[in-house]
């Protein structure tokens, strides 16, 4: 692949700084058109995206970038070659999400990027600002609790399980000769095995997780979120438009990212400092302990009570600034609060490592509650979010909305779902490596126990649903072995053809099942978590020796429960290291992981700032600046932008960041996009219905293809006589039933790829580029006014 000057960067720099009349020209000699072409999940080349071996970068960097045929580097020297056929361009973002190896290790961070989706899917609405704004604080809140929940497993496993109990128990530290220093025992009383010098040395591993944490989240935000979209002023209408995508500041979320980073580092550095202090606080307040330690403890916790309190302060203080680009940076804030609780922290360790006669570790740290008071508030805020967001979707309903605008809250229990098992999972697992067969030490808290144990019920309702699914989609085969029979009339009958393309096209339909699994999960999770929590609570006992009085059935199922949820959490967590490990040597694998965000990351950092990153802040701008400064550089220049899967989305998110006058010259080509299937479902607010009207009547032309076999992409669906102008009838797949002049071998399946095969798509291609064309007027494609 070949590297050429930026030529386009100049152009953008000349059209931006010419006035109009600098620019004036024929449009015979302007009227050229560009066709940018922005591909789907799991990216691609240049070369396959241009049929051309030959390509040259003419914009952007190794990160993201535009690209050309060798042949066409020059096209804007010579307008009157490019009559008749457009400008082909290529976009290439995959390196954004795939493209680095350790972005693998992001699957680790996977509730707080469920939990960040949460934010980005509440109901449609109009006139409810405050009720708004509620919606996206309960978010941030249940997103700062996953943070606490992550710091304080990390806790549990280095100073409570290792430090404090592993390290305190002579049969235990002999197993594991690497804490031997750690036991007064194994040490015969050495300087370390005092018990606060063991937790603050073991404090290292949390404090130290949230450093990195804090890094990653600071690296990214100076890559991503940095990048200052185009500079525009916000149109009149865009409050009371159908999507807030437009609005200047959307896609810049500078500000609010390191005022949460800031928050969450803080409330991290404060969970190990109050670990940590707590447990010399209890010795230092029995009875007759020192008083001048017993007094500094106490004003240490008042100092981690007020810090705590800080940041709670700024999570709640500030949300999203959308109508403007938003420069400015709370930098004492941002530096002076995580900075506090640093300072806190070594506080702290200090305070716990000073000498305690007397002093030894039983039992476990006193921070059982923690744990049971995260999962309460994390229920309750989950509750008092689906009450937030019913009331927003009966302010105005959406039939096509998921879970009738439930799916915010639903997506936010799971978040806190898979964040309470991977804590418990882990936990358990550990225990288990450190205790062996013995029973040496008493373990973690008994909660991380018993929710480690709903994870076997929770599957087996899993696997029910799935096979009712199955059965539905079963039956939904035998009707389309008909349709199929239908769609390829006068074609001799082959029973596995048939059959395959049924079985193809029923499958593909269970993408719209989603909302019934994930409501399903969340209601199930919600009823298994408040049970394990209350089980925790009365018993103070794991779920085995709690069922230990009572059936012999009922004790086996509650130890299989136990033993399977601790196995498969810890068999999971050791399957996403494994996974991010392959994925440092193996392209295809780092790719597969990729594709996993290209979904997941697309919304920007709005409720946590330690999810992985968002693309589209980098994307967005990307594609708008390259689009305006095409059509503005001369008089009569248009534009075709064609997005396929996930490229259609950060086509229809650049389109709306336009001014309307460069919209108008824009046209639109969508193809196996999942806009209304996915987007428009799941993110109502923002991709629904009314979002998406709004953008067929302010770009020039849009069309979309889909087909019965794409288990992504399908119809937009919008109203009245928008929709056929917007759809095509759904294509054939495969192209033919049986061998033909055409196809003398068998047509493949093609599903979700490869849409340029259909003579379909160079039809509407070349209908837009028609209509674009300013010399030569045409027709609205198919139905459009």
């Amino acid at each position: 692949m070949e590297r050429a000057p930026e030529r386009a960067a100049m152009t953008r720099a000349d059209a931006t700084t010419k006035e109009p009349a600098e620019q004036g020209t024929s449009a015979a000699s302007g009227g050229a058109a560009l066709e940018l072409l922005v591909h789907g999940v799991g990216g691609t080349t240049p070369q396959e995206m241009l049929d051309d071996p030959r390509t040259v970068r003419i914009t952007g960097d190794d990160t993201a970038a535009v690209f050309r045929r060798a042949d066409d580097v020059d096209a804007e020297d010579r307008p009157d070659d490019q009559r008749e056929q457009p400008v082909p361009e290529a976009y290439v973002w995959c390196n954004l999400t795939s493209g680095n190896s350790a972005r693998a290790l992001w699957l680790l961070l996977l509730p707080f990027m469920v939990v960040n989706l949460a934010h980005w899917m509440r109901p449609t609405t109009r006139d409810r600002t405050r009720t708004v704004r509620l919606y996206g604080l309960l978010v941030r809140l249940a997103a700062l609790t996953l943070t606490v929940l992550l710091v304080a497993a990390a806790c549990e496993v280095a100073l409570d399980l290792a430090a404090w109990q592993c390290a305190g128990t002579r049969a235990c530290a002999e197993r594991h000769s690497w804490l031997g220093f750690l036991s007064p025992t194994v040490s015969d009383g050495g300087w370390w095995s005092d018990p606060g010098r063991r937790l603050a040395l073991a404090a290292v591993v949390p404090a130290g997780l949230t450093g990195l944490l804090w890094y990653l989240s600071r690296r990214t935000w100076s890559a991503y979120e940095s990048q200052q979209p185009m500079t525009r002023e916000a149109e009149p209408d865009e409050e009371s438009g159908g999507t807030s995508l437009g609005r200047p500041g959307f896609w810049y979320g500078r500000r609010l990212v390191a005022r949460l980073r800031a928050a969450h580092t803080a409330a991290g550095l404060l969970t190990v400092a109050a670990a940590v202090a707590s447990a010399a606080a209890r010795f230092d307040r029995r009875p007759g302990g020192p008083a001048l330690l017993d007094t500094l403890g106490w004003a240490l916790d008042a100092a981690i009570v007020a810090c705590a309190a800080a940041a709670v302060w700024v999570v709640c203080r500030r949300g999203r600034s959308e109508n403007r680009l938003d420069r400015e940076l709370d930098e004492h804030l941002v530096r002076r609060l995580p900075l506090a609780a640093l300072v806190l922290l070594a506080l702290a360790l200090v305070y716990a490592g000073w000498d305690r006669p007397g002093w030894t570790s039983t039992g476990r740290l006193p921070g059982d509650p923690t744990f049971g008071a995260i999962a309460f508030f994390q229920g309750l805020l989950v509750i008092v979010l689906a009450v937030v967001a019913h009331v927003l979707h009966r302010t105005r309903p959406d039939p096509r909305a998921a879970m009738r605008g439930l799916g915010g809250p639903a997506v936010a229990m799971l978040a806190c779902a898979l964040g309470g098992v991977m804590s418990g999972g882990v936990a358990q697992r550990v225990a288990d490596w450190l205790d062996g067969t013995g029973a040496s030490i008493v373990g973690p808290p008994v909660l991380l126990t018993w929710q480690a144990s709903v994870i076997p019920p929770l599957l087996v309702l899993l696997l029910l649903l799935c096979g009712g699914l199955g059965r539905r989609a079963w039956r939904l085969r035998r009707t389309e072995l008909g349709n199929v029979e239908v769609d390829y009339v006068g074609e001799p009958r082959d029973t596995a053809r048939t059959r395959r393309i049924a079985t193809t096209r029923a499958m593909a339909t269970l993408t719209d099942r989603a909302p019934l699994v994930v409501a399903v999960t969340s209601t199930a999770t919600l009823l298994l978590g408040a049970g394990a929590l209350v089980g925790a609570l009365t018993t103070d006992k794991t779920p085995s020796e709690a069922a230990g009085g009572t059936y012999a059935f009922v004790h086996g199922a509650a130890e299989t429960a136990q033993a399977l949820g601790s196995w498969l959490i810890g068999f999971g967590f050791i399957l996403f290291v494994t996974w991010g490990r392959r994925a440092y040597k193996d392209a295809s694998a780092r790719r597969t992981i990729g594709i996993l965000w290209d979904v997941g990351t697309f919304w920007p950092r709005a409720a946590h700032p330690f999810a992985p990153p968002c693309y589209a802040e980098r994307a967005v701008p990307d594609l708008t600046w390259r689009m305006a400064t095409w059509t503005r550089a001369r008089e009569g220049r248009r534009l075709v932008i064609s997005g396929h899967s996930q490229g259609s989305v950060l086509a229809a998110a650049a389109a709306w960041q336009l001014t309307p006058a460069d919209r108008k010259r824009v046209a639109l080509l969508t193809y196996g996009s999942p806009l209304e299937r996915l987007y428009g479902r799941w993110f109502p607010a923002h991709f629904g219905q009314d979002a998406l009207t709004q953008l067929h009547d302010e770009v020039d032309c849009w069309r979309n293809l889909y087909r019965p076999t794409d288990p992504i992409g399908g119809p937009v669906r919008l109203p009245g006589d928008c929709g056929p102008a917007v759809d095509r009838e759904a294509l054939k797949d495969p192209l033919a039933y049986g061998r033909t002049p055409e196809h003398p071998l068998p047509a493949p399946i093609l599903g979700h790829g490869d849409y340029q095969a259909d003579p379909a798509f160079a039809e509407e291609r070349k209908l837009l580029l028609a209509r674009l064309r300013p010399e030569l007027p045409a027709q609205r494609p198919h139905g459009e006014d």
